[in-house]
């Protein structure tokens, strides 16, 4: 077990502390292992087997509590006057399990922790019942330097630069990686997440009917990702295709698929007016290997899956992204955290003047003194262009200097 301590040092500046610690994020993200790691942590300093309880939800063995009072009952009758820390996985399978996680806070003497894979875990009910009581975590499949780690430990690793094509093509899912899978073996274990999460967090949990329609929607969506589009988009694309459907369905599909985490939707922000735009967003996958397992691998779709990698490192660093317009042209993307701000162009590769143009001059047309970066997988000579940095995609992201 590869710890993955970025999230377990976060995770543990708030034990003990009055809050509920959620951990939310596509299924098979890691999520319940990052929940096996604070245990040890626990262990480590000094906290006894017997004060830690632990329970996993999609399990059989806790089949039988689905609803609060279950929950509560269980749960009470193991505590004792010592302090005792609660690990509860997937917990969005039992019914109102807010109620109880905040009477045990309120009432007892616990810690505790949760997990689950859907927007149960992020609703009014939660905000309802917990307000000011809980700490989120948004946890994301492996990083990039995380994908390194994971390679030396389980098989053997090529020059940066090879691995990074490598990881986009497979993807950040830690099963993934647990040993040299072939391309087909790889789509085979993503397809099967995607299957679990598009049946049984969406289909199921909302009485979904048309299955065919959801799947097409995922797949224009996947097809499309880096590209703006708009509900309306879609709705004329499958009315082309004789599959008449109107735009407030579409959008409530987009967002089930949010909601599921399988896709992030990223803003449009008006660089000269200040302001952001409510139409024409982007969306991008949890993970590139869902394309690739979906719809196949087509070269030209790599550069939009640079994309995907370079805006799901900027959400893992705690910046808020979004898409830049300035005036007719587009920033790849524009983060912010505090009072850092990054701009951001993704280039799969330069290869001609009038591209090399294109990608700085967008960055040249704005005036302010924040970083702006052309990220790119090809050669290129120096690192710097009046101001703008140049740097290869993989250096990127395991740098540490954003």
């Amino acid at each position: 077990m590869i710890n993955r301590i970025t999230y377990v040092d976060k995770i543990m500046s708030y034990k003990d502390t009055p809050f509920i610690k959620i951990l939310t994020g596509v299924r098979r993200c890691g999520k319940s292992t990052i929940l096996k790691m604070v245990v040890n942590e626990l262990k480590k300093q000094g906290i006894k087997e017997e004060q830690i309880l632990q329970y996993n939800f999609d399990s059989l063995e806790h089949d039988d509590i689905k609803t609060a009072k279950a929950l509560y009952t269980e749960l009470k009758s193991k505590l004792s006057g010592e302090k005792t820390y609660l690990f509860l996985d997937e917990i969005q399978e039992v019914s109102a399990w807010e109620k109880v996680v905040n009477s045990l806070m309120q009432d007892t003497n616990v810690d505790i922790y949760v997990t689950g894979s859907n927007s149960r875990m992020m609703s009014s009910e939660i905000s309802t019942y917990l307000t000011g009581r809980y700490i989120s975590f948004r946890i994301y499949p492996l990083s990039f330097a995380e994908y390194l780690t994971f390679r030396k430990e389980y098989t053997t690793t090529s020059d940066t630069h090879t691995e990074l094509a490598r990881f986009v093509r497979l993807g950040g899912f830690p099963a993934v990686h647990l040993q040299d899978y072939t391309s087909d073996e790889a789509y085979t274990i993503v397809k099967d997440i995607y299957n679990s999460t598009i049946f049984t967090d969406i289909v199921k949990r909302n009485q979904i009917r048309k299955v065919d329609q959801l799947e097409r929607i995922v797949k224009f969506s996947f097809d499309n990702v880096g590209r703006t589009f708009s509900a309306s988009s879609i709705s004329k694309y499958l009315k082309s295709e004789n599959r008449a459907i109107d735009n407030e369905t579409v959008y409530g599909y987009l967002k089930r698929l949010e909601n599921a985490y399988i896709l992030h939707r990223c803003s449009r922000y008006d660089v000269q007016g200040k302001e952001l735009l409510r139409t024409q967003e982007k969306f991008y996958l949890a993970d590139t290997a869902f394309r690739y397992s979906i719809l196949g691998y087509t070269p030209d779709s790599v550069a939009a899956m640079l994309e995907n990698v370079i805006y799901l490192e900027l959400l893992r660093r705690g910046y808020e992204v979004f898409v830049g317009k300035i005036g007719d042209a587009e920033i790849d993307f524009i983060a912010v955290k505090q009072e850092n701000k990054l701009y951001i162009q993704v280039s799969q590769k330069i290869g001609c003047e009038e591209t090399e143009k294109r990608e700085y001059g967008r960055l040249l047309d704005i005036h302010d003194n924040y970083p702006k970066y052309v990220l790119r997988t090809d050669e290129f000579a120096g690192g710097n262009y009046q101001g703008i940095k140049t740097m290869h995609i993989a250096d990127f992201l395991l740098s540490e200097e954003y």
